[in-house]
């Protein structure tokens, strides 16, 4: 396997090069934004359960800022944020709610500029191998005629292993893109719901004088 690998490889010709680069390039972010994406929602159902238990059951504040402390996700970094500002006007903390998804969302977004680039420009490169393969055809067709069609053969052979390659390498990481994307939204749902849950819990609190204590011993914390 390895051996007809490294045979194509040196058939393929110099564009082969570049290619290698975005396989390797690709694989990497593949494999680092399945980590992180993973590490990211490991325990988020497991959160929101007891989050909403400590703010819409309990109605204590400071429950949930232990919470928040505890479990290390992004959509309790956004919940800190909003903890961390209570006793403030709704403006402040919807601000610092924003602030805090902007930043987890561009911490998640790390490295999909990267796969989407790869998914772009390794078919382009294949198309290259393509071109020069041709050329490389041409040429030895103008050279020895039909005498010879084995290096005929070998320009078209080129052309054709390095649109392969190109697509090869291209494919899995679109789709590893698209996945990963689909799971962003799914984090970002999950930071407008905590959000709201934040805020209707300050309103219910407020409204009816329960956690007084909590609150403020959560913002002399912050």
């Amino acid at each position: 396997m390895v051996g007809t690998l490294v045979k194509y490889f040196q058939q393929g010709g110099p564009v082969m090069w570049p290619l290698l680069a975005c396989a390797i390039l690709g694989t990497t972010f593949v494999i680092e934004r399945a980590w992180a994406l993973f590490q990211a929602g490991r325990k988020s159902e497991e959160f929101m359960a007891r989050i909403q238990d400590a703010l819409l059951q309990e109605r204590s504040l400071r429950h949930a800022r232990q919470l928040c402390d505890r479990y290390n996700l992004p959509v309790a970094r956004i919940l800190k944020a909003g903890l961390i500002k209570h006793g403030t006007s709704d403006e402040e903390i919807e601000k610092a709610i924003e602030i805090a998804i902007t930043h987890e969302l561009a911490r998640l977004e790390r490295g999909l500029g990267v796969l989407a680039s790869v998914s772009n420009v390794a078919p382009l490169f294949g198309f290259l191998g393509t071109v020069t393969g041709m050329i490389k055809s041409f040429g030895e067709l103008a050279q020895a005629g039909l005498s010879n069609p084995g290096r005929v053969a070998a320009g078209i052979s080129e052309a054709l292993i390095t649109t392969a390659a190109g697509l090869f390498i291209a494919i899995p990481v679109l789709m590893a893109y698209n996945f990963y994307s689909s799971r962003i939204q799914r984090f970002i749902l999950d930071m407008e719901t905590a959000a709201n849950l934040l805020l209707e819990s300050y309103a219910v609190i407020e409204s009816s004088g329960a956690g007084a204590e909590a609150p403020r011993a959560a913002a002399s914390q912050g």
